[in-house]
This record gives structure tokens, C-alpha cells and sequence, in this order.
């Protein structure tokens, strides 16, 4: 008897039963699918707080603080929405690292890397609108502060503020601007986070593994070999998530955005998300307000041009102790920045943080070329060595 197989079958069958995965990678391989777990879980908890939420100036607040009181299960439906962007951030970080630690930016990879770095954007894009939304305190100055960079672009700065704003201040219009873009971004991150899948497993370039091997080596089919191991990475995450929404939901928040936005009254110190300050560290490290924004942007883009930065013949850190150690200082680097972000702009926090800004970018655009033009030429070396002792 003939088994009719439909389209929608062989596509999920081909992608997440027998699709070809290399038999030794381990559970750093599970980000990809937690970043999807976490995408899912906003998109449906941002649907529901849509349904109760009012964009306006004069509601916003009050209508999250019903969402909290007397919607049922609105407060389970929020924190797990509030605490997700967090989630969704340190699964993208650690795929991030995953990803520069065992050179998964490299060719043939160059564009799935690059979609990443787009998602990436994107998401961060849809957090900073995100966190307007509930029009607290830290909400109004944080939108008031970062929109308020775009001046720094010559003669049309102020243009695309006023756009942003809708007007000559943040009100109203902003936010029901930002509210729409909050509301469609995340689908656009869906659909993009579906190219980049597609780009991973239909150009035949399929998963890396540790060894940076990419052809000759073993591969087994998804099912059910690696089900169990995404499996077991999205159970213990679930259980972290859980805990996190159940036991600290404020804990990745600010308390002064349970505070209603006055305009009149401007908070001490004005900070993003935590996910954000390492970034919001380069741009205040930087005196020149066009050269802080420029970078700021930059310490995300500059990441989609690692395949052509890129130098080394070897790809997994595994094989490359210069760039491993390197590899180690620039991850410590990034929480220091991070630690800075959150610091009043003062001696000693704003030298450290241009030495840390410094170190950032020559990191990625010195070290990473001229490590792997050290590694190629000691790579060469040792093969001409091996060469003339099989000639002996």
C-alpha cells in the first residue's frame, strides 16, 4: 500500500527527523533551538498582553498594572513575557560565543553567520521598543536618552528623531508608534530565524561540530540521536525560566519603572536592560556623540564581517591556543563592559571603559586577522616540515 507523504511531512521530516547532524557535537548545539523555544514564547505572551494593553500616554501604565491585578493569570502571562526577553537574550549570547568560539562564522557558513547577526539586531531592536511599553519611569527617559542619539547624524539627525517621536517630544505618538513596531518585528525576526534555519540545512552546508571538520566527517540523523539531547538542554532551561518567573521575576528588571513616567522628574541614573549595558558602555565611553553612536552600532554589525576578517585555515578554538587565550580575554572584556554600562559616568569607570571599548574592537578587527595569519603561516610550516620528513 502506497503511503501519500505530504509536503508539510517531508519538510518536518527532513529537518527535524533525518537531517544529517555530526555525531560529536554537544549540548552548546542546543542555543539555536532555545533561541527558537524563546522566540515562540514571546510572540504568544505578546499576542495575550496585546489583547488588555493600551498604547496610550495616559492608560499604559494602568492598563499593565491591570494586566497584573485583574486579568486572570495576566501576571503569570506578563512576567514570563518580561523575564523571556532576558531569557531570549543569554541563549542568543551564549549561541553568539558558541558560535566565535568554534568559528562558525567561517565559510561556508559566512551567510547563515550573517543572517544571525541580522536576528540579532533585530531582537535587540524589538527589547529596546519593548521596554517602552509599560511608560514607567525608566521606560519614558530610557526612550527620551537613546532616541535622542539620532541628533548626532548630520542634517537629517533631528528629522528622524521628530519621526520617531511623532512630534517635538516622546508622547503619545511614540508610543503607539513603538507599539506597532514591538508588535510586527517579532515576526519578521520569525520568518528571518526560518531563512536562517533553511540557508543552514538546504545549501548542503549543514551543523559545524567541535572540530571544525566539515567534509569526511560522521554524521548520524537527528532523530533520534540529538531529540534527546535538545531535549534534556530544553528541560533544564524551562526549569531555569520557571524559576526565574515564579521566584525573581524583578530581579533582571528596574524598580523605577513600577514607578509611573513624569516627565518633570528625571531619575538618578538613566540604564537600559541589563542586556544592553555592555554596548551602552562603548557608546558613553566614547566622548563624540556621533562617533559614541557609530560604534555602539558598530560592536553588533562589525560582527557580520568575521568571514572576511577571518583569517585562520583552522576553525575550531580547539586546535588554536593564541586565539583561544584572546578568545578568553575578549569574553571577560564583555562583562566587564557590562559592569560598566550600569556605573555612573565618572573617574575611574569612564577609563576603564574606553580601555575596554579599545580592546573590544581591536580584538575583532587586529587580533582575529592577524592571529590567523600567525596561525597560517605556522600551519604552513609544519606541513612543509611534514612533507620533506615523508620525503626523507
Amino acid at each position: 500500500m502506497r503511503v501519500l507523504k505530504l509536503p508539510l511531512a517531508n519538510i518536518l521530516n527532513q529537518h527535524l527527523v533525518d537531517y544529517p547532524t555530526p555525531i560529536n557535537i554537544s549540548y552548546f548545539w542546543n542555543f539555536g533551538v532555545l533561541a527558537g523555544f524563546c522566540l515562540i514564547i514571546q510572540i504568544l505572551t505578546g499576542i495575550f498582553l496585546a489583547m488588555h494593553y493600551t498604547p496610550h500616554v495616559d492608560l499604559a501604565f494602568a492598563s499593565v498594572e491591570h494586566i497584573m491585578r485583574d486579568v486572570n493569570y495576566g501576571w503569570l502571562i506578563r512576567y514570563t513575557h518580561a523575564n523571556g526577553a532576558s531569557m531570549f537574550f543569554i541563549v542568543i549570547y551564549l549561541h553568539v560565543f558558541r558560535g566565535l568560539y568554534y568559528g562558525s562564522y567561517d565559510r561556508p557558513r559566512a551567510l547563515v553567520w550573517i543572517f544571525g547577526v541580522v536576528i540579532m539586531l533585530l531582537t535587540m531592536g524589538t527589547a529596546f521598543l519593548g521596554y517602552v511599553l509599560p511608560w514607567g519611569q525608566m521606560s519614558f527617559w530610557g526612550a527620551t536618552v537613546i532616541t535622542n542619539f539620532a541628533t548626532a547624524i548630520p542634517y537629517v539627525g533631528y528629522d528622524i528623531v521628530y519621526w520617531l517621536w511623532g512630534g517635538f517630544s516622546v508622547d503619545n505618538a511614540t508610543l503607539n508608534r513603538f507599539f506597532s513596531l514591538h508588535y510586527l518585528l517579532p515576526f519578521v525576526i520569525a520568518a528571518l530565524s526560518l531563512a536562517h534555519l533553511l540557508v543552514l540545512h538546504e545549501t548542503g552546508v549543514g551543523s559545524g561540530n567541535p572540530l571544525g571538520i566539515q567534509d569526511g566527517a560522521e554524521k548520524v540523523p537527528f532523530y533520534p540521536y540529538f531529540y534527546t539531547k535538545d531535549l534534556f538542554g530544553f528541560l533544564a532551561f524551562a526549569t531555569f525560566f520557571a524559576f526565574m518567573v515564579f521566584f525573581y521575576p524583578n530581579l533582571l528588571g528596574h524598580s523605577d519603572n513600577y514607578i509611573p513616567a513624569n516627565p518633570m522628574v528625571t531619575p538618578a541614573h538613566i540604564v537600559p536592560e541589563w542586556y544592553f549595558l555592555p554596548f551602552y558602555a562603548i557608546l558613553r565611553s566614547i566622548p563624540d556623540k556621533l562617533l559614541g553612536v557609530l560604534a555602539m552600532v558598530g560592536s553588533i554589525a562589525m560582527l557580520a564581517l568575521l568571514p572576511i576578517l577571518n583569517t585562520s585555515p583552522i576553525r575550531s578554538s580547539l586546535f588554536r591556543p593564541i586565539y583561544k587565550k584572546f578568545y578568553w580575554l575578549f569574553i571577560g572584556n564583555f562583562f566587564i563592559l557590562g559592569w560598566l554600562g550600569g556605573k555612573p559616568i565618572e573617574t575611574p569607570f569612564v577609563e576603564i571603559g574606553q580601555v575596554a571599548t579599545l580592546f573590544y574592537f581591536v580584538f575583532l578587527l587586529v587580533l582575529v586577522p592577524a592571529i590567523g595569519y600567525l596561525e597560517k603561516a605556522a600551519f604552513m610550516h609544519w606541513k612543509e616540515e611534514q612533507n620533506n620528513f615523508l620525503n626523507k
